[in-house]
């Protein structure tokens, strides 16, 4: 890889888990550029999760010292997103090349719907159910969703968030929070899976995952203060435009 190349990544992957924070979602823009560099397309999904993971434990910090994540409450939610981020990280190894960038393409289109249609911050008491309600659902979404989080993890984060609210009733500050620390184990798991497939760039991995943790880290910290609504609009513009190039190399 040339250096420029280097650089242009740890700068994206810098500034995009620094905003990450706030908007989740950001594999949607550093998976598909790592595309355009001429990295492989497995190679990407698995060392993205590897630095992913680094940047999950990064964000999580906060939330933890700031005592907004119930650990014992989360336990199952993480038991079941073990064994699902697992399932998808090993699909990764079944599929071809050209079906992941279609699938991150799809990925990338759907998420940018869902986040411009859904309501913003829904508080538990205006979703039909609740934690005593629709736990099983909740588990279920949670499962499902993280085979799609071990598989490649765009928009992973952002649609558990609003999972956890509509279903199990949490607030949306607890569910940022606790998606945070789900997130942690969903990206470890498939990061493993992907080192025993052999799919990691160490090398690469190690750089970029020193950078997520520190952008997540400050992003924690500071990335809230910022304008939410032109963070995501920024963010879900250039989604889409990596989301049509990545679709034209494709077809």
């Amino acid at each position: 890889m040339a250096n420029t190349d280097l650089i242009i990544l740890i700068v994206l992957f810098f500034l995009t888990s620094i905003v990450g924070v706030v908007t989740g979602s950001n594999s949607l823009i550093t998976v598909p550029v790592m595309f355009q560099v001429g990295i492989d397309e497995k190679v990407a999904i698995a060392t993205n999760m590897f630095g992913l993971t680094f940047m999950a434990i990064g964000g999580t910090i906060p939330f933890l010292r700031q005592g907004k994540i119930d650990a014992r409450k989360l336990s199952p939610l993480i038991a079941v997103t073990l064994i699902g981020s697992a399932l998808g990280a090993l699909l990764v190894g079944y599929i071809t090349n050209q079906s992941i960038k279609l699938i991150v393409s799809i990925a990338m289109i759907v998420v940018v719907i869902f986040t411009l249609v859904r309501r913003e911050k829904l508080e538990p008491s205006v979703v039909t159910g609740g934690l005593t309600k629709l736990p099983i659902i909740g588990f279920l979404a949670t499962f499902f969703l993280a085979i799609y989080g071990g598989l490649y993890s765009g928009g992973y984060v952002t649609v558990l968030t609003a999972a956890f609210i509509a279903f199990l009733g949490m607030s949306y500050s607890e569910s940022v929070g606790s998606t945070k620390l789900v997130n942690v184990f969903s990206s470890l798991i498939a990061t493993l899976v992907f080192m025993w497939q052999g799919l990691v760039d160490y090398k690469l991995g190690a750089i970029l995952a020193v950078t997520m943790f520190i952008g997540a880290f400050v992003g924690a910290h500071y990335a809230v203060k910022m304008n939410e609504i032109w963070l995501k609009r920024i963010f879900l513009a250039t989604v889409v435009l990596l989301a049509v190039k990545t679709l034209y190399d494709f077809v």
